[in-house]
């Protein structure tokens, strides 16, 4: 266990899926060759959560997991196997929306008084009318009156706990102080009178603990109460005081919410009022200011404890651009995280912290160096291998095409981005945009050369500032990548600016730091309000980015979707193998143990839907002549449902959806198999259109619109009908050729500098679409059954063996597990091994990409194939030796006159000379991994 992680297998727990469920599958991930799980988050989220990233309370293992008795169960259970765990943490933000979260529930009772006041980044000097000093919560599903008329809010009490609360379905929201004494004085009877001092003591200033021991002598006496006849009477009366049947019991409840640190709103209002950083513009997940130390310790007294204790052994960081300063956290996490490894036991002894981040990397932009990490969590990886699987040439004929099926506005991806950025800074993020501009208002005004700027000036030049941002954020203005592209959003805005707001942008970039001068500012460390601006602009770029690229634009453009993931620039269609080899030779330098990602929880297509989708890169005419023809055959049902209904642009993209997650078992003629398929591509068109945020949305749907287009899908998958039955045969003749990019893409991740990570279930073909399609149970008892018997069949080349039945699945397993083994049997080279692009000469060179990993007396040689659809022989996976035609490679001079053995066939080959025919190293298995081990090299 001194080593860094050699391989991850990604579990999505929940309660349905707990630690003792991991616990049964360990032998499956073991004989994987997994070496360590990597779990999503494992404290205590809100109550049926499905992922884990809505954390209620960081101080403890989730019970719904199985709590810590449970954590402690797999991890003996792993560490028997010399395995070990990684955990996933969210120091960004917590979950808000129910009543489990203690921090946020002492906020709303007590306000700004309340010790995790701080805790979250709550403005509570908010310029909305009646709002200052509370907290806005846009829980309500219609507007605040129809609820209170409804009797949808009411009055009730934890009766054990002596504590009174407003009741709306299943939330509660606590009551302050004053609420609780007029709640009391409401009974009107002796006894609840006789509480009433120590609510004014419990009010009275004073230090903390006395507060806390009042509230809980009061808590207590009301709970006492409340269990007698006395109090039975009591709580009546307070019944019929506040009974929202009665226009007197409504008007006493509103007064008694008016009274409250906290608004009721609609929830509809949230992004224009809320007055609290929320994740991205979810308003049931509230912000953290984890740059607090008080917030630092308590949100991480519990992984520290996991760590020190052995329990985890590395940590992945979620959203790290949401934090206030990601490189002093990450800093002070390994900091904290170092200093604790001489407390692990000797079984789990570490030689350091293990950390990666997720970071979106854009274009040309590298991860910083001084945030003394291992890596991001592999989305740059992820977007580098997808795109030097595209062919180039099929860019300008699919472009040219969307354009004409989608019209001039979608045409530019570049264009389609910047209108969605602005769309979604100026109608999703109002409130956020808002509170900065307050905050450069605030630096504007006690300026004497700046005190005419106005909020609305400042409004202006922030929308063009931010929507323009080349990436989702910098960090400080004395790095001069972030001068960089700082400066390119900045000359893009003065550019789209009126010349009386260009001062103004100029002023903004100063206050933030990125002016003339490149030097520290002086006192800048001590300027309150000069940090609250900055520290506002540098965490509003990236949620705006987050949701208007990867959950917008994404939906809207369409030239080939496989290239609209997370990580990746739809506007960069392919790579070439000379650029991948720059990237991997960089990583390598700068971090040879990142993650290595080509799945995740948040993809919007699974890992072989893309590579499938790559395919249409090498036949982009093929393609839009079937699409027309497809058009054509459909029309009907587009009438039918409705002359609105779907779009071309729509329905361009629903076919590629189609194309790229049929099944490869699924017969066009199963009802049952079509109609599971069916119901995944409507909710995933459903979330789609969504998102795309042009003809409906999540916040009005257009009912009949969506309606139409359900239509047209459920009319489009029906058995044995014209349509189905192109589109299975039309897979039948690409699926191979995406099959062989998915091996590709495989043998890759596994064999270039990095560690490799498997999500849930993708050892066999990843069909699953966006969330909550990539999050369905894995059924591990089938993978299990597989892997056995392969591991103890009678075959010694088991890939070979598989090759006939590719579409199963399992062949991908196999060769998973095949290299697998290999990294865990020879763990230097993959860890610390060079790295050596190949030359590839012939008529087929651009088809293949090859590379040497060397280390001490392991050399590996490893050649995948690249563009298959000439490569291959219709629905099988083997290149025949004369397709490669003459094209070879040339090895490294050292390196001849060897026996290198095939990791995957057991095949042995006698190099003789530095030239070296891919006939020979990649037919007819086309992934060729040679292992040369010099102990017995013949040379």
């Amino acid at each position: 266990m001194h080593m860094p992680p050699l391989a991850s297998y990604r579990l999505q727990l929940h309660h349905g899926f707990t630690f003792d469920d991991a616990l049964a599958n360990l032998d499956y991930f073991s004989g994987l060759g997994i070496s360590h799980l990597y779990a999503s988050p494992i404290t205590t989220a809100q109550a049926g959560s499905l992922h884990g990233y809505d954390m209620a309370d960081p101080t403890q293992v989730s019970a719904e997991l199985g709590g810590e008795e449970g954590l402690r169960r797999l991890v003996a259970a792993l560490r028997r196997r010399h395995m070990g765990l990684i955990a996933d943490i969210v120091p960004n933000h917590m979950g808000v929306g129910g009543p489990g979260n203690p921090w946020w529930q002492d906020v709303l009772a007590h306000g700004e008084a309340s010790e995790y006041a701080t805790y979250f980044d709550i403005d509570w000097q908010t310029t909305v009318p009646g709002l200052r000093g509370k907290i806005m919560l846009p829980a309500l599903g219609q507007e605040y009156g129809g609820a209170l008329a409804a009797g949808e809010l009411k009055l009730a009490v934890d009766a054990a706990a002596g504590q009174f609360f407003i009741s709306y379905f299943d939330q509660r929201f606590p009551l302050n102080l004053f609420g609780h004494g007029a709640v009391l004085r409401a009974a009107r009877s002796p006894e609840a009178e006789a509480l009433l001092p120590l609510v004014e003591e419990a009010q009275a200033p004073g230090h903390g603990t006395q507060r806390t021991a009042a509230l809980g002598q009061l808590h207590a006496q009301t709970a006492a109460l409340l269990a007698t006849a006395a109090g039975q009477r009591m709580h009546a009366a307070i019944n019929h005081a506040f009974d929202v049947g009665e226009a007197a019991g409504r008007t006493m409840l509103h007064a008694l919410l008016e009274h409250q640190h906290y608004r009721l709103s609609q929830w509809t209002a949230a992004n224009d009022e809320v007055n609290w950083r929320r994740f991205f513009d979810v308003s049931t997940l509230a912000g953290l200011r984890i740059e607090q130390p008080q917030v630092f310790d308590s949100v991480h007294a519990l992984p520290f404890r996991l760590f020190a204790e052995g329990l985890i052994d590395g940590i992945r960081i979620d959203h790290i651009d949401g934090l206030a300063d990601p490189g002093a956290y990450c800093r002070q996490l390994r900091e904290r995280l170092t200093a604790l490894l001489p407390a692990r036991p000797p079984e789990a002894a570490l030689e350091r912290p293990w950390i990666v981040v997720e970071k979106i990397l854009g274009t040309d932009e590298v991860l910083r160096d001084d945030w003394q990490t291992d890596g991001t969590t592999g989305y740059d990886f992820m977007n580098e291998v997808s795109a030097v699987l595209h062919r180039d040439k099929g860019q300008l004929v699919l472009h040219d095409a969307w354009q004409n099926w989608a019209g001039e506005a979608l045409a530019d991806y570049a264009s389609v981005a910047l209108a969605a950025r602005r769309k979604v800074l100026t109608e999703h993020f109002s409130s956020e945009l808002d509170t900065s501009c307050h905050a450069f208002l605030a630096l504007a005004r006690r300026d004497l050369d700046a005190r005419s700027i106005t909020f609305h000036a400042i409004r202006r030049a922030l929308i063009e500032l931010v929507v323009h941002f080349p990436v989702y954020r910098v960090y400080d203005g004395q790095n001069a990548a972030d001068r960089r592209h700082f400066a390119t959003a900045f000359d893009a805005a003065n550019d789209a600016l009126r010349r009386v707001d260009r001062p103004v942008l100029a002023a903004i970039r100063d206050w933030l730091g990125f002016g003339a001068a490149t030097q520290p500012e002086p006192h800048a460390a001590e300027d309150a309000a000069l940090l609250l601006a900055r520290r506002r602009f540098l965490q509003l770029t990236s949620p705006v980015a987050a949701k208007s690229v990867e959950d917008t634009a994404f939906y809207r453009y369409g030239v080939l979707i496989s290239r609209n993931e997370v990580g990746a620039d739809p506007g960069v269609f392919a790579l070439s193998v000379e650029a991948f080899h720059h990237l991997v030779q960089q990583r390598q330098h700068h971090y040879p143990h990142a993650m290595l990602a080509t799945a995740t929880h948040d993809h919007k297509r699974g890992e072989d839907v893309r590579m499938r989708l790559a395919v249409l890169s090498e036949i982009p005419q093929r393609w839009i002549e079937l699409v027309e023809r497809w058009h054509r055959l459909n029309h009907e049902i587009c009438i039918r449902a409705g002359a609105q209904a779907p779009g071309r642009d729509y329905e361009a993209m629903l076919y590629q959806t189609l194309v790229g997650a049929w099944p490869l078992t699924l017969n066009p003629a199963d009802a049952v198999g079509l109609a599971d398929f069916r119901s995944r591509i409507v909710a995933r068109q459903l979330k789609a259109q969504r998102e795309a945020k042009l003809r409906t949305d999540w916040l009005v749907p257009d009912l009949v619109y969506e309606a139409a287009c359900q239509h047209f899908i459920e009319n489009l998958l029906q058995p044995g009908g014209p349509f189905v039955q192109e589109l299975a045969q039309f897979v039948g003749k690409i699926g191979a050729a995406g099959a062989s990019n998915s091996l590709t893409q495989t043998v890759l991740k596994l064999t270039v500098p990095g560690m490799p990570d498997f999500y849930q279930g993708t050892e066999f073909w990843d069909g699953s679409l966006v969330d909550p399609d990539n999050r369905r149970a894995v059924d591990f008892p089938e993978r299990l059954d597989a892997l056995e018997h392969m591991i103890l069949g009678s075959d010694d080349a088991p890939v070979l063996a598989l090759l006939d039945s590719w579409r199963d699945g399992r062949i991908k397993q196999a060769i998973i597990q095949r290299l697998l083994q290999l990294r865990g049997t020879i763990p230097a080279l993959f860890l610390d091994g060079g790295y050596q692009p190949l030359e590839l000469h012939g008529e087929c060179a651009g088809h293949a990409i090859a590379f040497l990993r060397q280390r001490d007396l392991d050399t590996l040689l490893v050649v995948v194939p690249r563009w298959p659809l000439a490569l291959g022989d219709g629905p099988h996976l083997e290149v025949a030796a004369p397709r490669w035609r003459n094209t070879s490679l040339l090895l490294p001079h050292a390196l001849p006159d060897a026996t290198w053995q095939n990791v995957l066939t057991g095949k042995t080959l006698q190099v003789e000379e530095d030239k070296c025919a891919l006939a020979d190293l990649a037919s007819p298995l086309p992934w060729g991994i040679w292992h040369l081990d010099h102990r017995n090299a013949t040379n």
